[in-house]
């Protein structure tokens, strides 16, 4: 095992965290970025890979002239560095878009041609609606039935795991035929284990889809581990541009119908592409998956995925420190309760924290917060069905502080002292 990364060279891969606004100043000592599971920070590598692609490959792709045969080149290594990130074994079972939302759309939409009335489909009230209302509107346009899988709150406010395995075996029927749920909930910030769930689904006869997105910038995915059928996540979310990743086992890829141009046949990944990718965004990909390769400072000679591994062993231990020193002070604060498990257990949970005070708005405290120069926020993060199942509608929804790998004890101890003073 390779030493523990080097913070310092961490954060100096990041113009964000180096970059402070009039605003910032204002407040204090620098920005503590808070909010990375809205979105992350973005590497000073992605960036210039942008702008070197915007500057020197900027046409289309696919003909025969240098420039665009160079233009090519850079995109498939972006979407080949993607499918080395996430162990999938070739490029073409990814699919890329603007958004997660976006990606499980277009899934939806492909995978409605083969939908009969009747069948089934099961979506959890954990996830972000990304994963909820594309699977309704699937089967509402198809005349299917949709069940939903729902918290245990009792054990959820304890927390426990909020999704009883139990709850899903009683789903499951032989009508069923997707099954929708996240690897890690963007509120509670609990793991949730998709592999036991896939071994369900599967003997169910059904497919699994799971939302990846809250999970991904804290450990290594494993697209054949999880056992999911697709597989979807937000790059940037794990400090890259604004894009996301869509996987799809090929047995089930090549059922999909297609949702492109007719004329362009049931090619893969375009048949579930439509308008392409965005050309200079896709080649700076291979920046997010270098530095995380060396993050560990691992020899050079492992292949990628076993230095990406290390490196995000690596990130879970450290990420557990930032969450205890967090989560000590809300569980014995007087008045604040934490939504979700109340462990730093890198085996419960990634540092994604939610919380609401008694007797005050999830707004109120973070207008209290946001002097102080530390950046969180409050809502219900698109999981508004599970906002709702907590009864925390009328509270507005929790105040959620989530950190990723660059974030410093430090600026935990700066958060914890304007929390101190807010909830006072």
């Amino acid at each position: 095992m390779a030493r523990m990364f080097d913070l310092t060279r961490v954060r100096a891969a990041f113009p964000g965290l180096q970059h402070t606004t009039e605003h910032e100043t204002a407040a204090g000592p620098g920005p503590v970025l808070f909010d990375a599971a809205g979105g992350s920070q973005m590497l000073g590598s992605v960036v210039d890979a942008i702008a070197s692609y915007a500057r020197t490959s900027f046409v289309q792709l696919g003909a025969s002239y240098p420039r665009s045969r160079l233009a090519t080149e850079r995109v498939v290594a972006g979407r080949a560095a993607m499918a080395e990130l996430v162990g999938a074994g070739a490029a073409t079972e990814l699919l890329l878009g603007p958004s997660t939302t976006q990606l499980l759309a277009n899934l939806a939409l492909s995978a409605a041609f083969a939908l009969e009335p009747g069948d089934e489909v099961i979506v959890s009230d954990v996830d972000h609606e990304s994963n909820i209302g594309p699977w309704r509107r699937m089967a509402a346009l198809r005349g299917a039935t949709v069940r939903t899988w729902t918290i245990d709150r009792p054990a959820a406010e304890a927390g426990a795991d909020a999704l009883s395995l139990e709850t899903l075996d009683t789903l499951l029927t032989p009508r069923t035929r997707i099954v929708a749920v996240t690897h890690c909930s963007n509120i509670f910030g609990a793991l949730v284990p998709v592999a036991q769930i896939a071994e369900r689904v599967h003997a169910a006869g059904a497919r699994l889809v799971v939302d990846g997105v809250a999970y991904a910038p804290h450990r290594l995915i494993d697209v054949t581990a999880t056992g999911a059928d697709a597989y979807v996540f937000s790059t940037y979310k794990v400090y890259g541009p604004h894009l996301a990743v869509l996987w799809i086992r090929p047995h089930w890829a090549a059922q999909l119908g297609s949702i492109n141009h007719e004329f362009l046949g049931d090619v893969l990944p375009y048949k579930l592409e439509p308008g392409g990718v965005q050309h200079e965004l896709v080649a700076a990909l291979p920046a997010v998956r270098d530095y995380l390769a060396a993050l560990a400072d691992a020899p050079t000679a492992l292949d990628v995925r076993t230095r990406l591994a290390i490196s995000f062993e690596q990130i879970a231990t450290y990420e557990a420190t930032l969450a205890a020193r967090l989560l000590e002070f809300l569980t014995a604060r007087r008045g604040v309760r934490v939504i979700g498990p109340t462990t730093p257990d890198r085996d419960v949970r990634v540092p994604t924290i939610s919380f609401v005070v008694d007797g005050m708005l999830a707004a109120e405290v973070v207008a209290k917060i946001d002097p102080h120069g530390v950046a969180l926020r409050h809502g219900d993060f698109y999981a508004r069905r599970l906002i709702e199942a907590l009864g925390l509608r009328e509270q507005g929804g929790v105040v959620r502080a989530s950190m990723v790998h660059y974030a410093t004890l430090d600026e935990v101890d700066r958060l914890i002292a304007a929390l101190d003073r807010a909830v006072d």
